[in-house]
């Protein structure tokens, strides 16, 4: 039988009753934890962030943070969103709603006072948990706490409905799959499979913030191959996907060699390695420049490739590109062929630091050289440096810039 109470740490914590006691105190029984805070709680997870549903209004609910001395941020005031920070951490307060009107994007709501309401305009049963402040549960769909232990992601009501009101969901849904399924729901599935060309509706932001979440979760690759199963992948991916089977041996990878989930590393198992695929990326999804960046080393042609590279050329590699970029080629170049990885490869990616080049513009200018002659012989000898694996000294180097002058 399910319990009816649940009990987390992040429920006793000052800053949490600080936040509970200043709404309460503005009305009393007007508040209660809901979605992941809830859910994760269930199943045993780490709790990050703690949400709030109320009864009072967004204005309400600043007034009563401020009244406590609680500073209120009105991050979403529009949608009843407000942000509560006490003790320096963040609580999301969101007014109870029900939608007025949805056209698969954004959803008009109005305010409500019906937990009912609230739960009813979710998109999964896990995520429609509410707990009142002493951890009191309450599971207005039917389904969630059955959801939550079994590893169930179930939409609420009618899929197609729920994602004809907001077609993110069909990410959301592959996204909480990847992180809490135990086995993906036929039903929902099949609704996704149908809904599928919605997602062009999306904007890209969003689709990366999901898609980029759904890559990160421990092993994802049981959800890939049902995003491929279902053609979403490729609908998400266009004409540069370029395969759904390197994600699963990337996983094996990061699991046998105890490195950490990397969701822009994933995304390269997932399309062509060339340039007109990296530009593509970065404009579909609104790549930053940090991961744009990251792509376009992994298409280097000048990084060590898997399997032909010997030590000098991985040290070299990772003098000119960083140990990451050196890790994301041999990676995916792995989960991609039958190339081997070895712990030597990868200790020497982690472990190596690169020198310091010895020379500089000074030296240049004392050889004589000047202007844009000053660059081109610091790179020729720098580059002469790095083929002999950086043994050459500083005094060796200096003998080479002279030649350089005279030649």
């Amino acid at each position: 039988m399910a319990a009816d109470r649940i009990a987390g740490d992040w429920l006793a914590l000052p800053a949490t009753r600080a936040v509970i006691e200043a709404l309460e105190t503005a009305r009393p029984e007007c508040v209660r934890f809901v979605g992941g805070c809830v859910r994760n709680t269930l199943m045993d997870r780490p709790v990050d962030d703690i949400d709030i549903a109320t009864q009072l209004e967004p204005l309400d609910v600043i007034g009563a943070l401020e009244t406590a001395g609680i500073k209120a941020v009105p991050t979403g005031i529009e949608h009843g969103t407000v942000t509560a920070v006490s003790e320096g951490r963040p609580f999301e307060i969101t007014t109870l709603r029900r939608d007025v009107e949805t056209d698969g994007r954004r959803a008009v709501v109005a305010f409500s006072e019906s937990w009912e309401e609230d739960a009813a305009r979710r998109d999964f049963r896990l995520n429609a948990l509410y707990a009142e402040p002493d951890g009191t549960l309450h599971d207005p769909t039917g389904g969630g706490l059955l959801d939550a232990r079994a590893g169930r992601v179930i939409f609420i009501g009618d899929a197609d409905q729920r994602l004809r009101e907001d077609y993110l969901r069909i990410l959301r849904f592959f996204r909480f799959n990847a992180w809490y399924g135990a086995r993906i729901d036929p039903g929902g599935l099949e609704a996704c499979r149908r809904r599928q060309y919605g997602l062009g509706q999306i904007a890209s932001e969003r689709i990366w913030k999901e898609f980029g979440k759904l890559l990160a979760a421990p092993d994802p690759g049981q959800v890939i191959a049902a995003m491929y199963e279902t053609g979403v992948l490729q609908v998400l991916l266009g004409e540069d996907f370029g395969g759904a089977d390197g994600v699963a041996k990337l996983v094996d990878a990061e699991l046998d060699y105890g490195l950490r989930a990397e969701p822009v590393r994933r995304l390269m198992t997932l399309i062509a390695r060339n340039a007109v695929a990296v530009d593509v990326m970065v404009a579909r999804f609104r790549l930053s420049n940090a991961e744009r960046d990251r792509l376009l080393a992994w298409i280097d042609p000048d990084l060590p490739v898997l399997g032909e590279a010997d030590a000098q050329a991985v040290r070299a590699g990772i003098y000119r590109f960083g140990a990451e970029a050196v890790l994301d080629r041999a990676l995916v170049d792995y989960a991609g062929s039958d190339s081997e990885f070895t712990e030597d490869f990868l200790h020497l990616a982690e472990t190596w630091t690169p020198p310091k080049f010895p020379l500089g513009g000074e030296d240049a200018k004392a050889a004589g050289l000047e202007g844009p002659a000053i660059g081109e012989a610091l790179r020729a000898v720098e580059d002469w440096w790095v083929e002999r694996d950086f043994a050459p000294e500083r005094e060796t180097l200096l003998v080479r810039l002279n030649m350089a002058v005279g030649d």
